[in-house]
């Protein structure tokens, strides 16, 4: 088969539902012409839908380093970074791994995802989360309200926006 026929081919597949079949006919694209930025764009997006982020990046790394002039490239890029580094901070707070060494850790990694893709919702809780475990409240708040802006009608935000707010009433005290 062409490229183009993998390409559509993989299309068919993810109207069903196959993401693990348009995965490999993308990579079957990819492997007949591994130059082609747009399929490795493609084929980038339906990874992240499977939730493997890793091999996401490299493909959208690949896109942008064939095609650096397409902002979508860029911006997908970013965006896949950004969760990368909200999937490390979680592992990292959730786990309590390495925070007696660094504990600022995730809230490094946390502004940092916020700085690739400011629109990234889960980016700011977690970070509110992360520095509501360091006794940092006011910022905790300030990234609450961030994410609130972003999506005003969340009530579960502004639950946990009232929880932090008790928890810097309680530290106050």
């Amino acid at each position: 088969m062409s490229p183009g026929e993998y390409v559509k081919e993989a299309y068919r597949c993810i109207l069903r539902s196959d993401f693990e079949e348009a995965i490999l006919c993308f990579e079957a694209a990819i492997a007949a012409d591994p130059n082609d930025p747009e399929v490795r764009y493609r084929c980038s997006i339906t990874y992240a839908r499977s939730g493997r982020l890793e091999k996401a990046a490299e493909h959208a790394r690949a896109a942008v380093r064939l095609d650096g002039a397409k902002t979508e490239y860029s911006l997908h890029l970013q965006h896949l970074q950004a969760m990368l580094h909200v999937q490390e901070a979680k592992r990292l707070l959730e786990d309590n791994i390495d925070t007696k060494n660094n504990p600022y850790r995730p809230i490094t990694l946390l502004n940092e995802a916020v700085k690739l893709d400011p629109l990234y919702g889960d980016a700011y809780v977690w970070l509110a989360i992360a520095y509501s475990r360091m006794n940092e409240h006011l910022p905790a708040i300030a990234a609450m309200k961030e994410v609130i802006s972003l999506h005003p009608d969340d009530d579960g935000l502004k639950e946990l926006m009232k929880d932090l707010q008790k928890s810097l009433q309680k530290y106050m005290q």
